[in-house]
């Protein structure tokens, strides 16, 4: 017998998101959580039975499969197994967590790091645990969710600045307490819509009114810098973030999330941070994929000029299309499409055609402003490029996106 009100508030959000993933299923508009059966090299997928180019990746170095992280993955296996013996502060620390801790330091010109079970969890604990009442956040409008979550968390005051508004931020920083600390993070390359903040300026700002400044590099590092080490390196601006914060999930083909910085906070961070004390170690073959990763990234720059050319490829076609990408200057491209429908549309005309993107709609961007987020990898051959934006092109006249 069912005991709960079939009128209350969770019922009715249940029910809104069912009737809404009914209709699109039903009109061949639902292209979420699809199986990929099989990575065909960097570039390509199988998904039900059919190949298709792969351009929703965040394998920005097509790093997935590479032989030198796939064997160090299997020989932390060999050696470790495929678990630990429980969280990092009692049983769980292994040697590989401290060799990739000391990998990610040196890769992000820091003192010290510190890795968690994932992206998502890191800013959550990390902002949380180094800010709390009567603290100041300042976060950009279109930051990460995870962000968003860390800061409201905290219980910190939460205030955001226009999307890389310097004058807007200027003016909250300007107008918080002078004795209260204060913070100011944002995204390095945000993830929807592919621009990179203006770090020079922000810095400038956190120094000018005594600000902590933290980055989020999820989509920067192998992205920015002629080594790919991110966007300190891309404005030439070592030393200049507070905390450095990035995931082992995209560019590095594994799992979890680091941050990067001065001892002091690194061990501040480990013995007051929950979801470092109370979360189980990363498996052995993650932490060694991700070891390796960056290891390859340094001795392979060949991918980042690569991927440089593809997007300057990808990004300068769809526009000359008539497609609006917004600001975007890296391989995150959105490919404006308006209404929500449309960009379901545009994602079953594009996978009909064997082009695997996936649309992204309200609420996680603003209504009005639903898009394709494509994304290009080094992995991709430019006549691959050019076919994926004739299937976008073709499925824009279709629609009416573009004449």
């Amino acid at each position: 017998m069912d005991f709960h009100n079939t009128d209350d508030a969770v019922t009715r959000r249940i029910k809104a998101m069912s009737d809404r993933l009914t209709y699109l299923r039903t009109s061949d508009l639902y292209f979420y959580n699809q199986p990929v059966e099989e990575i065909l090299g960097g570039a390509k997928v199988r998904v039900r039975g059919r190949e298709m180019g792969m351009y929703a990746s965040y394998s920005y170095l097509g790093l997935v499969g590479h032989p030198r992280i796939n064997e160090a993955a299997k020989k932390a296996v060999d050696k470790f197994g495929t678990g630990t013996n429980g969280v990092r502060t009692l049983a769980g620390t292994l040697t590989i967590h401290n060799e990739l801790e000391e990998t990610i330091a040196n890769f992000k010109h820091a003192e010290s790091a510190i890795t968690y079970s994932s992206g998502y969890a890191t800013n959550l604990s990390v902002i949380s645990t180094m800010m709390g009442r009567g603290d100041y956040v300042f976060s950009d409008k279109i930051n990460h969710a995870s962000i968003v979550d860390g800061c409201l968390m905290s219980g910190a005051e939460f205030r955001r600045f226009r999307h890389n508004d310097m004058e807007h931020l200027e003016g909250l920083l300007k107008n918080a307490p002078e004795d209260v600390s204060k913070l100011v993070i944002a995204d390095s390359v945000f993830s929807m819509d592919g621009d990179i903040i203006d770090l020079p300026k922000v810095v400038e700002l956190c120094r000018k009114y005594h600000a902590w400044l933290m980055i989020d590099e999820a989509h920067s590092v192998g992205v920015l810098g002629g080594k790919g080490t991110g966007i300190e390196e891309h404005f030439n601006l070592y030393g200049a973030i507070d905390i450095k914060m990035g995931t082992l999930s995209k560019t590095i083909p594994s799992v979890g999330g680091y941050v990067a910085a001065k001892k002091e906070i690194v061990d501040y961070l480990r013995h007051a941070s929950r979801a470092y004390i109370f979360s189980a170690a990363l498996p052995p073959a993650q932490a060694a994929a991700a070891n390796e990763a960056f290891k390859v990234i340094l001795d392979e720059p060949w991918r980042i000029v690569r991927l440089t050319e593809n997007t300057k490829q990808f990004i300068g076609g769809l526009k000359s299309m008539g497609f609006d990408t917004l600001l975007t200057e890296t391989a995150i491209v959105p490919v404006l499409c308006g209404e929500d429908d449309t960009a379901f549309a545009m994602t079953r005309e594009a996978q009909h055609n064997d082009v695997f993107v996936l649309p992204v709609v309200s609420p996680a961007v603003q209504e009005g402003l639903a898009r394709l987020r494509a994304t290009v990898t080094a992995a991709h051959d430019p006549s691959e490029i050019e076919r994926a934006m004739d299937v976008i092109g073709e499925a824009g006249k279709k629609l009416g996106l573009i004449k």
